[in-house]
């Protein structure tokens, strides 16, 4: 295997967060980057190919940014015969220790696998810490290119590096939700909100409180998210798994109050009990984590059993009752989950019922979706959704 030169052709396959950040930055430093998404989303940071295989075919040095590993298993299957052999292929998506050790063993010495801590700002700021495994020559070959996002630090293998990401992540999720213990005992004693943040920022909780102050302080909104929840809870699943120990932090993560595609700094944030407003927001979040998940149960926590969704689908009016609606529901997630996104626009309480509003960006496709609640004895529940699809591909909205 002969190592990339430098400058060399880069293929970024994965165009969500954390991969169009990459493709940003190393095009701004002056590199030839070519990327590929599944969603077929693309901002125009970069020149987008139409389809994996285009986007490898003259590539020195492919580059993974997947949501997780079936992802990565596939889009590797989909390159197999378009790769040159010479070409690397450098994994930075967080998967399971087997999973990275599987690739490892199927690319040989052609195969990095380094999975980065650190988020969106890391990478925009080129601070990420880098874990990298792989033959030295082939690991010198690409260290330019990974020293211009972050700080490498060599692992002995791929299965230790996917450990190591995902013990470093676990200590995240604890970070949170310990921060969300000490809001929420600020708030019991009646401390402002700022005045607990200002002095969490001078101890042990400092960085995580700097990093997310505007989640925190409600001065951003959750959208667009640095690192979601649903991301976390993945990589909390895959280390508990892998560890056979459960994980605390897993559970509290995915809780009902959590939205998946949140910013984990939600997570951090206490509910208010009393809030009517929060309270109505308990089914939408169900709604959402349906999506998320692909789960119908979450849709029947969601909305009452007599419940109807209606809406246009490849151009007529249906009306699903609940068991209709959940059937379309496999019990996994979406293969571009990791690119979509949701977002409540609005909710407006009227004593026993409730109005709320939704944007769902999913692939090429956007929804609106319009939700009528009621009150019903069990708490909040939606008891109508109608929605609307904007222009795009694909033909329906499940």
């Amino acid at each position: 295997m002969t190592a990339p030169h430098a400058p060399c052709t880069i293929a970024v396959l994965g165009l969500g967060r954390m991969g169009e950040a990459i493709a940003a930055r190393l095009t701004a430093q002056g590199r030839d980057v070519v990327g590929w998404t599944r969603s077929g989303r693309a901002s125009g940071t970069v020149e987008v190919a139409p389809d994996p295989g285009t986007a490898v075919a003259e590539a020195d040095l492919v580059l993974l940014s997947l949501f997780d590993g079936p992802a990565c298993l596939q889009v590797l299957g989909d390159i197999r015969d378009s790769l040159r052999t010479d070409t690397v292929v450098l994994n930075t998506s967080t998967v399971a220790p087997a999973e990275a050790a599987e690739f490892a063993r199927r690319l040989g010495r052609s195969y990095v696998h380094a999975p980065l801590i650190g988020s969106v700002p890391a990478v925009a700021g080129g601070t990420l810490r880098i874990l990298a495994a792989a033959e030295q020559d082939t690991l010198d070959g690409v260290r330019p290119v990974l020293e211009s996002l972050g700080t490498v630090r060599r692992v002995d293998d791929a299965a230790t590096a996917a450990a190591l990401k995902l013990v470093a992540n676990s200590s995240l999720a604890g970070a949170l939700l310990a921060l969300r213990d000490s809001l929420r005992q600020g708030d019991a004693i009646g401390l402002p909100r700022t005045q607990v943040l200002n002095v969490l920022e001078l101890g042990q909780l400092g960085g995580l409180v700097a990093r997310k102050r505007p989640f925190l302080t409600g001065e951003r909104a959750p959208h667009p998210a640095d690192f979601t929840i649903g991301a976390l809870a993945k990589d909390m699943a895959l280390l508990a798994d892998d560890s056979a120990t459960p994980l605390r932090s897993a559970d509290a993560l995915a809780g009902p109050a959590a939205d998946p595609a949140s910013d984990v700094a939600v997570a951090a944030v206490p509910t208010v009990e009393g809030d009517v407003e929060g309270a109505v927001l308990d089914p939408l979040r169900a709604y959402v984590r349906g999506h998320a998940t692909g789960d119908p149960g979450h849709f029947r926590d969601a909305f009452l059993p007599t419940a109807h969704i209606e809406g246009v689908r490849d151009g007529a009016f249906v009306s699903w009752g609940l068991d209709e609606y959940c059937a379309l529901f496999r019990g996994r997630p979406a293969a571009d989950e990791a690119t979509r996104t949701r977002s409540v626009d609005a909710v407006e309480v009227h004593g026993s019922v409730a109005t709320a509003t939704m944007t769902l960006r999913h692939g090429a496709d956007r929804f609106t979706d319009v939700f009528l609640l009621v009150d019903a004895e069990d708490g909040w529940r939606i008891a109508n959704k109608a929605y609307h699809r904007h222009a795009g591909r694909s033909s329906g909205h499940r």
